[in-house]
């Protein structure tokens, strides 16, 4: 007796696992497809970080043009500022006109200004009387120096306070360190370098004078050595001093902010509740998180190093390009004011570019967009 299931079963050439009649038999099993590119994470880094490099030369193309329609409508005239006290005759004028270029329409102006940028050629000092760029690359040094150490110093010494401070916030350290941050971060920078600058290099009443007034060394030294690294090391104490006494500040007072609000998180409850210590938790769970937001800031200071901090370097006459620039405004000098300017605003483009890509590894809802 055939039952039912043989019955239904369909016979001949249209069987289970046969083609039917007159369709073309499949071939043999294709393998997966592989992942699409697209979603992969190695694409998904190279789109960010193309849209970010593509963001940052609209920026650094909109400071250009910024740039030069500013100092464009200055009323300084490049000619009569090198020929000041000079005689010279209107067909030696007008044939300087031409080699400056200044007698060109406009547009022909500002190619010519985009192209000799772009080529590293920022023009012709007319105090100083050389290349801008050369200037520039003279006073890198002292600026890169000055900063960098300070801006180190600050990160350490500011986040390690505003993790502590805000760990244990409205205790006696906390009120301490918050109210002497405020304090701090509110202080003008040049009226503190001035004040410091008279208590230790001047020297008021019993107070000797402990460190240089001015300058990056003592000229009467010979250079190179470990004398003239050591004496480079003494005036660098007070200007240095300046400025972490005012960037500090801003340290403690993000990361105790970004302590506090870490604080009430669930992950922080579920690591004490497994038995981890206080300290385990605040280093392995509380400040990786409560960095991200200082991240920012202290690029945005990076970025401000090569621009160096004028009203520091003025006060101490510290040879950076903050001391530069102050010699240019006294002129005016015009080229190496728009040469410093576009300086200071590249550096900090890259460091904004260069704090978001550090974002990115650093943040995982970042990488999830």
């Amino acid at each position: 007796m055939t039952s039912n299931t043989d019955a239904a079963r369909p016979t001949g050439p249209d069987t289970v696992g046969e083609a039917p009649s007159g369709a073309p038999r499949p071939g043999p099993a294709q393998p997966r497809a592989p992942r699409s590119l697209r979603t992969s994470p190695q694409f998904g880094l190279l789109r960010y970080i193309g849209s970010k490099l593509a963001a940052a030369a609209v920026s650094f193309a909109v400071t250009l043009v910024i740039c030069f329609v500013m100092f464009s409508l200055m009323p300084a005239d490049p000619v009569q500022a090198l020929t000041r006290g000079r005689a010279v005759s209107d067909a030696q004028m007008i044939q300087l006109r031409h080699q400056l270029g200044v007698d060109q329409p406009l547009w022909r102006q500002f190619l010519s200004f985009v192209t000799d940028t772009l080529q590293g050629k920022l023009g012709y000092s007319w105090g100083l009387k050389d290349s801008v760029a050369h200037l520039i690359g003279e006073r890198i040094g002292p600026t890169l120096l000055l900063m960098g150490t300070a801006t180190a110093i600050s990160v350490v010494l500011g986040l390690w306070l505003g993790v502590r401070s805000g760990w244990r916030h409205g205790s006696l350290l906390d009120r301490i360190t918050s109210g002497t941050s405020l304090t701090l971060w509110s202080v003008p920078t040049f009226w503190l370098g001035m004040i410091l600058l008279i208590l230790f290099s001047v020297g008021v009443g019993p107070i000797p004078s402990l460190f240089p007034a001015g300058q990056m060394s003592d000229p009467s030294l010979d250079g190179g050595g470990i004398e003239h690294v050591l004496d480079v090391a003494r005036h660098l104490v007070l200007p240095a001093t300046t400025l972490v006494l005012v960037v500090f500040a801003q340290y403690v007072t993000i990361m105790r902010s970004s302590i506090i609000d870490e604080l009430g998180s669930p992950y922080l409850l579920t690591a004490r509740a497994k038995g981890l210590r206080d300290d385990v938790v605040r280093r392995h769970h509380a400040v990786p998180n409560a960095l991200l937001p200082s991240v920012t800031v202290i690029f945005l200071h990076l970025g401000t190093i090569v621009g160096g901090a004028i009203t520091v370097e003025t006060v101490y006459s510290w040879p950076g390009l903050g001391y530069l620039t102050y010699q240019a405004l006294q002129v005016p000098d015009l080229p190496l004011l728009r040469g410093t300017f576009i300086i200071f605003s590249a550096s900090v483009i890259i460091m904004n570019l260069l704090a978001d890509v550090v974002y990115r590894f650093l943040d995982p809802r970042v990488r999830a967009q």
